[in-house]
């Protein structure tokens, strides 16, 4: 069910949290990292720099964490029935569904907590998705789990930064105390039912795949023509040309490094999600087709795997 189905939800102005009623303490609560990548790293050093107690797991060892104050769990059961809640940045639901299943699986040991616990999603997944796992998870839990949607925007360096924009959706006390755990990472805001923050990502994925399509085709455009891009970007960024994303990959598009950040392949499935949501909502777009297309396209030109950015070596290659 889309946001567009919840009349009542839609028409609720988005407000910053935590919201009014009880919140946890978050020196109270243990949060579980599982996804410890580009992201969940950084995440999980602004959660323990805040003072929270942090349970990580993973596949290979994480000194750095551990030196920080992280706790170690030994797999995800472990973590699962050690931690309050938990935050997944996964790549997607069914990286994370291989965590949960099984007899070593998080959900095993959420199952065996005496008290409820709280997964936060912070993947750009499905919203349907989403919802479908929340209800397997609180039947198999008789409610103790309860789910929250929180993907974020502002890349790594944001992350690092804590000061990534975190979209929330779920019920209003849930997303009060992902909320209160996950302040230290930036300005979580609830906008809305279980999945409403996978809409919103989606909806950011769109802004972020223009963009980045439009500068790289910019790039092309001004480098033949003579013009120094460095030059170029500067002017431009002071203007209404300006943004986040050209901040954050101007260096990228004037050298034309495109080594990994933002792994471009990823927006494929975004952008998968953003048709789902215009599907589900009645909406015929008029640019997500054309985008759709385009990172269909540099994937299998075999530059998925490098950062957006590569969108300017993308464009001259077709252009040549």
């Amino acid at each position: 069910m889309s946001n567009a189905e919840h009349p009542a939800d839609a028409e609720r102005a988005a407000d910053p949290l935590p919201s009014e009623g009880p919140v946890p303490r978050p020196d109270d609560h243990v949060i579980g990292v599982v996804g410890v990548g580009s992201m969940g790293a950084p995440m999980a050093r602004r959660l323990l720099a805040a003072g929270r107690r942090v349970v990580i797991t993973a596949r290979r060892p994480q000194p750095e964490l551990l030196e920080l104050g992280a706790e170690w769990a030994a797999t995800p059961r472990e973590l699962g029935l050690r931690a309050d809640a938990v935050l997944a940045m996964l790549p997607d639901l069914p990286q994370l569904e291989q965590v949960l299943d099984g007899p070593d699986g998080m959900l095993a040991g959420l199952l065996e907590r005496e008290g409820g616990s709280t997964l936060m999603i912070g993947s750009t997944s499905s919203a349907p998705q989403v919802r479908d796992l929340a209800e397997r998870l609180a039947a198999a839990s008789d409610g103790r789990v309860r789910v929250v949607d929180c993907p974020v925007s502002g890349g790594e360096d944001g992350a690092k930064a804590g000061t990534l924009s975190i979209m929330l959706g779920g019920d209003e006390a849930d997303a009060a105390r992902a909320a209160a755990l996950l302040a230290p990472c930036g300005t979580p805001v609830h906008l809305g039912p279980l999945g409403a923050g996978e809409v919103a990502k989606a909806c950011n994925q769109l802004i972020v795949s223009a963009t980045i399509l439009a500068l790289g085709e910019a790039a092309v455009l001004a480098e033949r023509s003579g013009i120094d891009l460095d030059a170029l970007f500067g002017l431009l960024s002071g203007g209404y040309a300006g943004s986040n994303l050209l901040a954050s990959r101007k260096e990228k598009l004037v050298t034309g490094d495109d080594s990994p950040s933002g792994v471009a392949e990823y927006m494929v499935k975004d952008l998968r999600f953003a048709a789902e949501a215009a599907a589900a909502t009645g909406t015929d777009p008029v640019l997500l087709p054309t985008l759709r297309a385009a990172f269909d396209e540099l994937v299998e030109r075999g530059l998925g795997d490098r950062d957006i950015a590569v969108t300017r070596r993308f464009i001259a290659e077709r252009s040549r």
